[in-house]
């Protein structure tokens, strides 16, 4: 293992292991600790690590291989994967202050916001129970008065309390989150998908009935645990991705960017 002391697993943590062990490993990687194309430790070296047993440490290379962060060599190993070549933003900041920098004023309209009971797909992104209470927060989000994309937050309820009771149509969730809570949002994952927007969210973009568009979705960590989970439809005129790859290995390289009509975020 790197120099850096190891974050034996926590049985008494919440967290679950194979989640603690992946959060560890992730840290190493983005600080640098473990350059891209480094061979990283082997199972059973992790596994006497952290104190997890062998599935433990499989389940957390399998969440830091389905990010991007490494790739598993069938008898060679797992190396760390040159983040140049992962599509995304290299900043995470929030939708005022991405609008802001793209020379646009940004506003929302909060379509909706309260409590609910978290189904499948949101229990396990949030990593809770299913049925689990969730703050679920609906907004339209505009450039220069444009609507630009329809979002759907769901943050855990038992972690926010009173959350549902702020207006967002001034307010940026990344903010109250840590103005309130003391939450500041570390690193978030987004997944990009092509699609075609449907009749009643088309209406409120202003664009024809099956219009292109990316749905996105977001899942956003605070301490090593997932804090957010968004699903967003972004106008496809107005959002794109844009993403340059290098060849590993070659002098020159190029570096991975969003375009300036690109994402609006929280």
């Amino acid at each position: 293992m790197a120099s850096e002391p190891v974050r034996r697993v926590s049985r008494a943590s919440q967290i679950p292991l194979h989640h603690q062990v992946a959060n560890d490993l992730r840290e190493r990687i983005i600080s640098g600790a473990w350059q891209p194309g480094q061979r990283i430790p082997g199972e059973q070296e992790l596994t006497d690590a952290y104190g997890a047993s062998r599935t433990t440490i499989r389940q957390a290379l399998a969440s830091l291989a389905q990010e991007g962060l490494i790739s598993r060599e069938p008898g060679r190993g797992s190396f760390v994967r040159d983040p140049t070549i992962t599509a995304g933003p290299r900043n995470l900041t929030s939708f005022s202050q991405e609008m802001r920098a793209r020379g646009l004023e940004p506003s929302s309209r909060v379509l909706s916001i309260g409590i609910e009971a978290a189904d499948e797909q949101v229990a396990a992104k949030l990593d809770l129970p299913e049925g689990s209470s969730v703050v679920r927060l609906e907004r339209l989000r505009f450039g220069n008065g444009e609507p630009l994309g329809l979002q759907v937050a769901f943050l855990p309820a038992a972690g926010f309390p009173g959350l549902d009771e702020v207006d967002f149509s001034k307010a940026s969730l990344y903010g109250e989150l840590e103005r309130r809570y003391g939450t500041v949002v570390e690193e978030a994952e987004e997944t990009y998908l092509a699609t075609r927007i449907e009749a009643a969210t088309a209406r409120l973009l202003d664009v024809p009935d099956g219009a292109p568009g990316l749905m996105v979705e977001r899942v956003a960590w605070a301490g090593g645990r997932p804090v957010e989970f968004t699903r967003s439809v972004m106008r496809g005129d107005r959002y794109r991705v844009q993403v340059r790859l290098r060849h590993r290995g070659l002098a020159s390289h190029r570096q991975g960017r969003m375009d300036p009509t690109r994402r609006a975020e929280r």
